[in-house]
């Protein structure tokens, strides 16, 4: 309904924006309807059309710890917005909301009370005069509620309006009205007003380009619709939820404990769900965290309810089901989808079992210090290295009159935020700092006619240095040039930029990149050779024409490659990544094992088959409507226009794709995997070759084996049955060689036992072994266990420069206090090394000889320490 009024205003309705931000480090996660719209908004882009109208899917995880606790809180939502970029402004805004309000939506006149800026006369007159509304319904409220602004840049007043869903959502008090904050007046719209400009030190100016952001909550306005009582309960989170209530085998709003967990469960599965078919995957930092996170937290709050075996693959079914309509890529990756949510639940549960584990060890640990309190760092280690849950972690100290450190553990989340953030900005952008290229006139755009020309004739529209927009490069500057026709491709897709040369009668610009900015241009960075160029002028672009079909062989074999995984691995794979160049190609997909041998093997065969079969490759510009009609493959979170590339390989392989590509699959020659490694929970990484690369590739390798065979005085071919021979030598020296080890140990035993002492009526043998590696230490301290009967062992070894460090304690010592792990933390650092262990067992290394002899002295006082 919203997106058809606004269309019948002039709007163009644009598909949801992925929720992964495009070109933008300033953000995680898609969190406003504006969020994807800001190059429009800042003028650093031209917008499609000057009216837009969106149904964004947003996530914000700012106040995860609400969720669940209260039922107006979600990480998921869908933002309804109007946009005006320049054109209509107040007027039109104040009347159109309230025409699809009332008129619309049906919703009663009466029960609408706007609100403006405390200083907006302008939008009070609109609604008082103009719409009708009596002054006392119009509330003016101040900044923190009616004026939008994110530091210095473009901001302006709001105006919001508050629906009065009635007394029975009311909080009683007889002063009961909008700017209350129980739930009876709601806000459902909020129109913003960009119309000034600040300069970071509270002074406003004027905008010549005025904007209208409107935002409005899809669930928010169905709970009014509805009048239900929460976003949970909306008919189609209601049905979710239904769905956990089945699976928990209990009622919503019957247990409060149980109700957080419902909430949680049902936010969150549909976060996750929206997130992956998104392209984002579970991982230790970044989006990739907050999945993990979120499906974590959901996993556990599975577990809280009672929920046996795994769940969430099962609900998210729902989620799919529910929303495919409006967004039909949910249907389109559900394999994937839910293969991660299994893969990655499966994961947590091991993870759990395995945090209970090492939280046990960390009390005992506070048990034997006579400590209360779990210290930050180790609540954080638990919580962001094993994915432990902060909350459980306190629940289960609780019980055990045990507490967490709370500030300290803030103080880890905060250096971790720190951290992220500054990870998270970006100065540079390939040649140039980033504000050269936002200042160059946004009307400005590059066409690409790469794809049937290696040289073509342009003019230069803008060059720039490093550090600005200039009018001319000479000899020996580096810069970046800007034409109107360019046959140069731009990095894009994975697929790196062309290098080639520049020319005029004038001067020579040697191009080592090339670069996709914002708005449709192209950037082609390098360095002048040699004269002069000028902006204006007429000159020729040359590709390298080498390493554009170099790199073409290895872009159509990532496209061979993926159809094979599909056909080997199962329709779940999908490419999250790829990089290509003249060299060699990379290909990061979806999958959750390592490939074996075989795999390998048969997706090897079958893409050399392809190329064999001498597949014609055909290009075909469609809509995209058509384009998923013929089957064709799309990238995950990729922007696509209304119309698209679509890439066939005979009746092979069919890809949305912008790159550029050979004409025949056998120009390919032929394709080599070199190796197959996990680069992140769920992705996959194959580093290929094919043609030339795999050619030098065999050479070097030839090349080597010789060396090898000249090395081990045989010939390549006699090399294999030389290793294995040499390799049967070392094996019967490293033997004869344990047996020596082994006497010397047992001729020392004596020597050894002579050096045992008593502490507190403990038996304690410290004592140094020479030339002893690990497993020659554990295995004396077998032998020297069975002779003390009982007591405590510490025994250093110095070896090739290198200390190592054995304790160990047997069950009567243990009873008396005695804690190897302990005795081991105690005395490492003495050597420059660090370790632990359990109470029976324990070891380290260090690189300080030196201090051997201190280290044992402390551990016969750290032993009286323990034993008192």
């Amino acid at each position: 309904m919203f997106l058809e009024f606004f269309e019948s205003k002039g709007h163009l309705a644009l598909p949801s924006f992925s929720l992964v931000p495009h070109n933008d480090n300033s953000l995680l996660l898609i969190n406003s309807g504006m969020a994807p719209l800001k190059p429009y908004f800042t003028g650093q882009e031209i917008p499609p059309r000057r009216r837009v109208t969106t149904c964004q899917k947003c996530i914000r995880t700012g106040d995860i710890e609400n969720i669940g606790k209260t039922a107006r809180h979600g990480t998921f939502f869908e933002m309804l917005g109007n946009f005006s970029f320049g054109d209509y402004f107040k007027t039109e805004a104040i009347h159109w909301s309230w025409e699809f309000l009332t008129q619309v939506v049906g919703l009663d006149p009466e029960r609408l009370y706007p609100s403006v800026y405390l200083d907006d006369d302008q939008a009070f007159e609109i609604w008082n005069k103009e719409i009708g509304v009596p002054a006392e319904k119009i509330f003016r409220f101040g900044k923190e509620d009616n004026f939008w602004e994110h530091g210095a840049g473009p901001c302006g007043p709001c105006s919001e309006i508050y629906y009065d869903r009635g007394e029975k959502y009311g909080c009683g008090k007889p002063d009961c009205t909008v700017g209350c904050e129980c739930d009876r007046f709601i806000e459902v719209w909020n129109n913003v007003f960009t119309q000034f400009n600040n300069d970071g030190k509270g002074n406003y100016t004027e905008l010549e380009q005025k904007n209208i952001d409107t935002g409005m909550g899809l669930e928010r306005l169905a709970v009014v619709v509805q009048d239900v009582d929460s976003l949970f309960t909306v008919d189609t989170n209601k049905a979710l939820l239904d769905a956990v209530c089945h699976l928990a085998d209990t009622k919503y709003q019957t247990d409060d404990k149980k109700d957080i967990s419902l909430r949680i469960v049902t936010d969150h599965i549909k976060s996750c769900t929206f997130m992956i078919s998104d392209g984002i995957m579970p991982s230790n930092e970044g989006r990739g965290y907050v999945l993990r996170r979120l499906l974590r937290r959901a996993a556990r709050h599975g577990r809280i309810l009672g929920i046996k075996g795994l769940f969430l693959a099962d609900l998210s079914k729902i989620v799919i089901n529910l929303s495919k309509d409006g967004y039909p890529e949910l249907e389109e990756k559900q394999a994937m989808i839910l293969k991660v949510l299994t893969e990655e639940e499966e994961k947590f549960n091991r993870t759990i079992d395995q945090g209970l584990a090492i939280l046990a060890e960390m009390e005992e640990d506070m048990r034997s210090k006579n400590e209360t309190v779990l210290s930050g760092e180790n609540t954080f280690k638990l919580y962001d290295t094993y994915g432990f849950p902060v909350d459980l972690t306190k629940e289960i100290l609780e019980e055990k009159s045990f507490s967490i450190d709370e500030e300290g553990f803030k103080e880890c989340m905060n250096q971790q935020k720190q951290k992220a953030r500054a990870a998270r900005k970006t100065t540079n952008y390939m040649g140039a700092d980033v504000t050269v290229y936002q200042s160059i006139d946004p009307e400005l755009t590059t066409e690409f006619v790469g794809y049937d020309h290696l040289i073509h004739d342009s003019k230069i529209t803008v060059l720039t240095t490093e550090t600005e927009i200039t009018e001319a490069l000479t000899d020996g500057q580096a810069g970046t040039i800007l034409v109107e026709e360019t046959p140069f491709y731009a990095t894009m897709g994975g697929q790196q930029g062309d290098k080639g040369l520049i020319v005029s009668a004038n001067g020579q610009f040697q191009v080592e990149d090339t670069i996709k900015l914002q708005g449709g241009k192209v950037g082609h960075v390098g360095k002048m050779v040699k004269g002069m160029l000028q902006t204006g002028e007429t000159v020729t672009l040359k590709v390298c024409q080498t390493t554009r079909q170099a790199t073409g062989k290895n872009h159509s074999a990532t496209h061979l490659l993926q159809k094979a995984l599909r056909i080997v691995l199962g329709e779940h794979v999908e490419q999250a990544g790829s990089y290509v160049d003249a060299d060699r190609l990379r290909f990061d997909f979806t999958h959750f094992s390592a490939m074996t041998p075989e795999e390998i093997s048969q997706v090897e065969h079958i893409v050399n088959e392809e190329i064999r079969a001498s597949l014609p490759v055909e290009t075909q510009i469609m809509t995209l409507d058509e384009a998923k009609k013929t089957g064709a493959m799309a990238l995950f979170g990729e922007k696509y226009g209304d119309t698209v590339r679509v890439v066939k390989m005979g009746d092979f392989s069919v890809e949305l794709c912008g790159g550029t590509h050979v004409s025949n699959t056998s120009t390919i020659s032929a394709f080599k995997i070199l190796s197959e490694s996990g680069i992140a929970a769920g992705v996959r990484r194959i580093e290929a070759l094919t043609a030339d690369g795999l050619m030098k590739h065999y050479q070097e390798a030839e090349k080597e084996l010789h060396q090898a065979a000249a090395a081990a005085k045989t010939t390549p071919a006699e090399l294999k049955k030389k290793v294995e021979v040499m390799l049967e030598e070392i094996k019967a020296l490293q033997s004869e060689n344990e047996k020596l080890k082994s006497k010397m140990a047992k001729d020392s035993l004596g020597d050894v036992m002579n050096q045992v002492q008593e502490v507190n009526g403990v038996k304690v043998l410290a004592a140094k072994v020479d030339g002893v590696d690990m497993n020659g230490l554990r295995n004396l301290g077998d032998q020297l266990k069975d002779k003390l009967e009982e007591g405590v062992i510490l025994l250093a070894s110095v070896q090739d420069g290198k200390v190592s460090l054995m304790a160990t304690a047997t069950d009567g010592a243990q009873k008396q206090g005695a804690h190897a792990g302990n005795l081991i933390k105690a005395v490492a650092g003495l050597v420059g090394g660090g370790g632990g262990g359990r109470p029976n067992m324990a070891q380290a290394g260090g690189k300080n000889p030196a201090g051997v002899e201190e280290a044992l002295k402390k551990a016969v006082q750290v032993i009286s320490e323990q034993v008192k």
